[in-house]
């Protein structure tokens, strides 16, 4: 079998290498992207501004565990992160003890992120992730650097029999200096690393810690946080506005390739950053879209301020502004707010005479409602 040299393998693996004339382009556009968000996330008041970051640190989690193939429940992750945030959620669903902790872990990550990052830092995160010492069925050393006592760190696919090997990480007893080296870099200013761009150190940051994959499992999250929190650095503030996860998850599998790929190369990393660079972009552009939704749905209750309204309708609403997909019918109401059909279709009349909804000209066989427009 053919053997395969990792990227750590090489000497001084970590004096890093790209092109210049490709990334610059791109990070220009990055940090164009940011200014606009953040100039704009300023002008809006302070409950839509915090709304905005309760709806993005609320993607970011649930987004960095679905990546990895754990679904948490949103309106629970949405409920920890506004009580985290201070804000009123008394009509949202309790959190488990665990998803608490994997919030209370993503907001440490980013509030913090003036102060230098520690290894009791990146140990308490994981105790965190793992509050019960398990990974599904198995035991692990939660808050404790792995010890390579079950063979060596593989990231693996393919069934039983059919396994396929994409990496093996370095072996445990280089962890501790690799984790120094890391944590070193990683705690240096710009301004003493030839002035790297931080969006450029935050791709870099995140393929370094997860080639390293110091811990038995959690390594994949745990890169994510300390990607937030280089992110952060490069806006200057702790408040997060947009989900790197959210848009990793929509291109897994090229993820997952161009990590493998990089890997498995040398210290050239023009193609990695490239990658992560674009993905940023991209995550920036949705946060627009996002905040736009926010103005919107402001705008729309400052218009109807003087309607009374119930509690299912104001639910209701507010999905419809947000993230509602196909067609609103009554059965739907019915459905979405646990109410009956003849209930339903009163809440919905009402909100017709008041000049909120309307029927849909495309409704087909079944008559169905869209927000009325301005």
């Amino acid at each position: 079998m053919k053997y395969v040299t990792y990227i750590y393998e090489n000497p001084d693996w970590t004096q890093w290498q790209w092109s210049d004339k490709k990334l610059l382009p791109l990070v220009s556009r990055v940090r164009l992207l940011q200014g606009r968000l953040l100039g704009k996330l300023q002008t809006l008041g302070f409950d839509l501004n915090v709304e905005a970051q309760l709806d993005a640190v609320t993607l970011e989690v649930v987004k960095t565990s679905e990546i990895e193939g754990e679904a948490l429940n949103s309106e629970q992750v949405r409920s920890s992160v506004a009580r985290h945030l201070g804000i009123d959620n008394g009509v949202m669903p309790a959190a488990t003890r665990e998803i608490d902790a994997v919030v209370e872990m993503m907001l440490n990550a980013t509030y913090h992120y003036q102060q230098p990052l520690l290894l009791d830092d990146l140990l308490g995160w994981h105790r965190a992730l793992f509050p019960d010492g398990y990974s599904g069925l198995y035991r692990i050393k939660a808050g404790s650097i792995r010890d390579d006592s079950q063979g060596p760190m593989q990231v693996v696919s393919g069934g039983y029999g059919r396994e396929q090997v994409h990496f093996v990480a370095p072996s445990a007893d280089k962890l501790s200096d690799e984790l120094d080296k890391f944590l070193s870099w990683f705690n240096t200013p710009p301004h003493q690393q030839d002035h790297i761009d931080l969006v450029i150190k935050a791709g870099i940051a995140h393929l370094w810690f997860v080639t390293i994959h110091p811990f038995d499992d959690g390594n994949g999250r745990l890169t994510r946080a300390i990607t937030e929190r280089v992110l952060a650095q490069s806006d200057d503030s702790a408040q997060r506005f947009y989900s790197m996860s959210a848009q990793i998850l929509k291109q897994r599998n090229d993820y997952y390739k161009i990590l493998e790929r990089t890997q498995k190369g040398n210290t050239d990393i023009t193609d990695w950053l490239v990658w992560f660079l674009q993905t940023l972009e991209q995550a920036l552009i949705a946060a627009q879209t996002t905040t736009s939704t926010i103005v919107n749905k402001a705008s729309f209750w400052q218009r109807h301020r003087q309607h009374a309204l119930s509690t299912r309708q104001v639910h209701m609403l507010n999905i419809l502004l947000t993230d509602f997909y196909g067609k609103l019918t009554t059965k739907k109401w019915a459905t979405m707010t646990k109410c009956s059909i003849d209930t339903a279709l009163r809440d919905i009349n009402d909100l017709i005479e008041k000049g909120i909804l309307k029927k849909s000209e495309s409704s087909g066989r079944s008559t169905s409602y869209e927000i009325e427009a301005i």
